[in-house]
């Protein structure tokens, strides 16, 4: 019996996206997340005792800023040496021999696989065979697959590669091939790399991508790791995700409908972000929040978004003790004021309501014509909280949401004026 450790898309050095920085948020604990992520995948490699580790591409994210980098990546590896523990590597688009301009020797306990023809690796010890060809470039369109060897008789038969597959949403379409391509060659396991998310396209023989080691910003939510594969009498007889993460992201949606004051909304807020943190006990979390709902708050919230944003930081990061990074919030509320009856108003507000709703069905031509002759004027008039500053050449479909803004802006601001007389 052994056990191998696959893993894929480490991006070593890679900075977070999307972070703003503010007081009590986990600045400290999440800087270098790529890079302990790795120190994790290392200890989890020792404690498990594997005989090797699989890394399908992208190791780095393109070419070193330093020699810090290869310094650090150099004493990971030689920890693994120490261990006994082997390591096979194939190159990927941003780590393609092409991009990288720095390097240092690696232990001889890695084997970088050659990016010119697939290299196949007899493991006699455990009885594994390892075929695979890394990226030569950093955008290779054609299908290195079909060209890989049929499986070693009497082997346990893994093959490695950094592929789109037959494409993937956010991932460039880079050594495409079909599961069909793969299942031919007869190998008892596909370690796969480039897709970040990960996704088992085929059991008995697996095909595998594990995802990457750690998020790197908000597209990018969940759980992250390596698949961890035990063997034994040549056959794959477990297969399961490890998190290796240091910072989890996640998207929270937060309904506040009916909400009557600020502080309700702030108590939701915290609520939500609470139940997500407490999904897993590990590492921070970095979570984008969208408030939306009609509510009797949605004047007060408009009004001065920037002091409630700050409540909801403060208030989250007081329940979560710190651990939890707010990298964004949007409050997209709306008034509770019934919009198809005050358009009916016989007034000055039904007037402006009803121009704004024909504004938002005008056709394409017609709207970006209003806009390019109005721009400046609309620009002066509006509130800053409805979007005034990122007012620009917009898509028909941006000016369209930012109307819907103003529509329920004015309504809260001419409702309140009106009640406090």
């Amino acid at each position: 019996m052994f056990k191998f450790i696959h893993s894929a898309d480490i991006h070593l050095d890679s900075p977070l996206c999307g972070l703003d920085r503010y007081e009590g948020a986990p600045v400290a604990e999440i800087r270098g997340a790529t890079r302990r992520a790795f120190i994790n995948l290392v200890q989890l490699a020792v404690e498990e005792n594997v005989s090797f580790i699989l890394i399908c591409g992208d190791l780095y994210n393109g070419d070193w800023k330093d020699y810090n980098t290869g310094l650090f990546l150099s004493k990971q590896l030689s920890e693994l040496r120490g261990a006994g523990i082997r390591v096979f590597i194939v190159a990927g688009n941003h780590d393609a021999e092409s991009r990288i301009t720095r390097s240092l020797r690696m232990p001889d306990n890695v084997r970088l696989l050659s990016t010119t023809a697939p290299e196949s690796i007899i493991l006699d010890d455990v009885g594994a065979a390892i075929h695979g060809q890394g990226l030569p470039t950093g955008a290779v369109t054609k299908d290195l697959a079909s060209s890989y060897p049929g499986a070693a008789k009497g082997f346990f038969n893994i093959g490695l590669l950094h592929t789109s597959i037959n494409g993937r949403e956010g991932h460039e379409n880079y050594a495409p091939c079909s599961p069909e391509t793969l299942l031919s060659k007869g190998y008892d396991y596909w370690a796969l790399g480039h897709v970040h998310k990960r996704e088992v396209l085929h059991i008995n023989p697996w095909i595998v991508f594990p995802g990457n080691t750690q998020g790197r910003h908000v597209k990018e939510t969940g759980p992250k790791g390596c698949t961890l594969v035990s063997v034994r009498d040549g056959m794959c007889r477990s297969m399961e995700h490890r998190n290796l993460h240091v910072l989890r992201w996640s998207m929270c949606e937060v309904d506040v409908s009916g909400a009557c004051h600020p502080e309700d909304v702030v108590d939701r807020v915290r609520g939500s972000v609470e139940a997500e943190f407490s999904k897993e006990s590990e590492g921070f979390l970095a979570a984008r929040v969208h408030i939306s709902g009609p509510c009797r708050a949605h004047g007060k919230l408009s009004g001065n978004p920037e002091k409630w944003i700050n409540e909801v930081r403060s208030a989250v990061t007081d329940a979560c003790e710190g651990a939890v990074w707010l990298e964004k919030i949007k409050i997209g509320t709306s008034t509770e004021a019934d919009l198809k009856q005050m358009l009916k108003r016989n007034d000055s507000l039904g007037d402006l309501l009803r121009y704004i709703e024909s504004l938002e069905s005008s056709d394409t031509r017609e709207l970006m014509q209003l806009i390019t002759d109005d721009i400046v004027n609309l620009k002066a008039k509006l509130p800053l909280e409805a979007g005034k500053d990122s007012i620009g050449n917009e898509s028909p479909e941006k000016i369209r949401d930012m109307l819907k803004d103003v529509k329920h802006v004015l309504i809260s601001r001419l409702l309140g004026a009106v009640s406090d007389r």
